[in-house]
């Protein structure tokens, strides 16, 4: 396998043609056994309360402790059957995916959240449990779902980790993958993280990654190549180096990608899901065996005018996630990519069941995830769904405003995605340190 180390070192210069020449990979056989996974971030708190609705007698709970927050029953999306003990629906924004839900491909995540270990309402209210540190700022609960524990000693992620402890048959070049600034989920430990804007970064000033023997492109790489004896200028070089093979790899894989048809929307979510369709069938057709993308996107920390037509809602801004969602999974199949491809939903943490004073609501802890993809066992909900009671059996609040307490710890989510990708079970304890205070180490999440 190569490594970007051994791709920029030659006896002389690294010549642009050499970067751009190719994007085989030896020892990997095109086409086989490709698994990609998308983790898409919600950035704020997404209020998953007024995502998936109980459409039975629980509805009542849900109106008399929404309030103003309540979505009315009549302009649901139904979901079809039942699951855990009740009937759903979904926030009418969010139809496009309704029918991903009816065909199986679809399925939620009930009430997950960062977790040390399973804990109780009781334990929580009397103070007495282990939780993770400064639960409810975004910074913090952010880092533990993509991978932060107490014990790890790191601020590497379950992605990058569990990329890192594959088979060695199942590693591969450019494999964590982060489509904006972000990283925390695909930083590994030893391993870089690879940047994929939108089409790739193809021009770096004056040079086009495009066109390797034009003086600018020749250029730019003899410079990432210079030998430096203080350790700051060769790390810079390095790096350097990395960035532009990474690049080159992307921008030569999007020149041959084929445009999507389906409609992913105008939004910046739709943009990215767009992008990172059209170069998968690439990826798998080099021969690559297993990428996590890491993509952020949206505004959701609404305290205030979580509901109506404004650009900066809740409501307008599930419009454009589901229909950026639909489509990218009408691509993957159209891609012939159905069984390669599983994309979750997450966000840092829910909010509460009571609207807070400006017509939005407070952070809270526990919600409710999305999974989705030919792999996975959809039409379903996974887990227990809490009681829409405000000071009810779900309630770890003081003040009775419905701050769930997670059921399903967000780190059994994520052994359970690294299952898939092909992490042996007997390394979970080395991605997720706190695993070891819970009994069952994964959920039902994927098709036996």
């Amino acid at each position: 396998m190569i490594n970007r180390r051994q791709l920029l070192a030659s006896s002389g210069a690294v010549t642009a043609s050499g970067l751009l020449g190719g994007l085989s990979f030896p020892g990997i056989a095109a086409g086989d056994d490709y698994k990609a996974l998308v983790v898409i971030h919600l950035n704020g708190g997404s209020d998953a309360n007024n995502a998936l609705i109980p459409t039975d007698g629980a509805y009542l709970d849900y109106q008399a402790a929404r309030q103003n927050l309540a979505i009315p029953k009549r302009s649901l999306v139904n979901l079809a059957g039942s699951s855990i003990g009740h009937t759903f629906g979904l926030h009418s924004s969010l139809a496009d995916i309704a029918p991903l839900y009816d065909q199986k491909r679809l399925a939620f995540i009930s009430n997950v959240g960062p977790l040390v270990e399973p804990t109780t309402v009781e334990k929580v209210l009397a103070g007495t449990a282990r939780v993770p540190p400064f639960l409810l700022s975004h910074n913090d609960q952010t880092s533990m779902v993509q991978g932060w524990s107490i014990n790890a000693g790191n601020d590497s992620g379950w992605g990058g980790r569990g990329l890192e402890l594959l088979p060695s048959s199942l590693k591969n070049p450019i494999s964590a993958v982060t489509m904006d600034t972000n990283r925390t989920l695909v930083l590994g430990t030893q391993s870089a993280i690879s940047f994929m804007p939108p089409g790739g970064a193809r021009h770096w000033g004056t040079a086009d990654l495009a066109f390797p023997s034009s003086e600018a492109s020749q250029s730019l790489n003899r410079m990432a190549n210079w030998q430096f004896a203080g350790d700051y200028e060769a790390e810079y070089a390095r790096t350097m180096g990395n960035a532009i093979a990474d690049q080159t790899r992307f921008v030569r894989a999007f020149q041959k990608a084929v445009a999507p048809t389906a409609d992913f929307g105008t939004d910046d979510i739709g943009y990215k899901l767009r992008s990172l369709a059209s170069v998968l069938p690439i990826f798998k057709s080099q021969g690559l065996k297993r990428q996590v993308f890491l993509i952020h996107w949206g505004g959701f920390d609404t305290h205030s005018n979580q509901r109506g037509t404004g650009a900066n809602t809740q409501d307008t801004q599930f419009i454009a996630m589901a229909k950026a969602l639909a489509a990218f999974d009408e691509t993957n199949k159209a891609n012939g990519m159905d069984m390669n491809v599983v994309s979750v939903v997450m966000s840092e943490f829910g909010r509460t069941l009571r609207p807070g004073s400006g017509g939005g609501s407070e952070h809270a802890w526990g919600s409710h995830w999305m999974a989705m993809g030919g792999p996975v066992a959809g039409g379903n909900v996974v887990g227990s769904f809490p009681s829409l009671v405000l000071g009810g059996t779900d309630d770890g609040d003081l003040g009775k405003n419905g701050r769930f307490v997670p059921t399903i710890g967000s780190d059994q989510v994520g052994a359970t995605l690294l299952e898939w990708l092909g992490v042996p079970s007997t390394n979970f304890l080395n991605v997720f340190p706190d695993l070891a205070n819970f009994q069952t180490k994964t959920i039902p999440l994927f098709r036996s």
